[in-house]
């Protein structure tokens, strides 16, 4: 198993749908400007499993790295669709491992954001102890 088409995807889903739109006007700035349907499809494409697939199969079409490379080669009985069958399996495990990836940051983020908040707090509180 490949895991560089999931992370490089998890990655581009980050720079996109979180990071770019916090980066300054410019970003929304270009979505505003786009024709309607593609920004109905961006903002409908929060779902890292859906967008995904798309990015894993224009990942594969661009790099041809695959994530389960056993199925570059499936059985003869597949004739002139293998190819087809395979890029759609393959994309679907690598939409699989961003959903994972993109739920584990979310499991591992929220406990580290309490953490950091109670840590702020208990700083601010021993602040203003030690000025009375």
């Amino acid at each position: 198993m490949n895991f560089t088409p999931a992370l490089v995807g998890f990655a581009l889903y980050i720079l996109i749908w979180e990071k770019l739109p916090e980066w300054g006007n410019w970003f929304n700035w270009i979505l505003q400007r786009l024709p309607k349907p593609l920004q109905t499809l961006y903002a409908q494409w929060r779902c890292p499993y859906c967008v995904g697939f798309w990015m894993a199969l224009a990942l594969h079409g661009a790099t041809g790295l695959w994530t389960l490379p056993a199925l570059a080669n499936l059985p003869g009985f597949w004739g002139s669709a293998a190819p087809l069958v395979g890029w759609f399996l393959d994309a679907l495990a690598t939409a699989t491992l961003i959903l994972i990836c993109k739920l584990t940051l979310e499991a591992i983020g929220l406990p580290a954001m309490k953490a950091h908040s109670m840590r702020q707090e208990f700083m601010r509180k021993m602040a203003e102890e030690a000025s009375k």
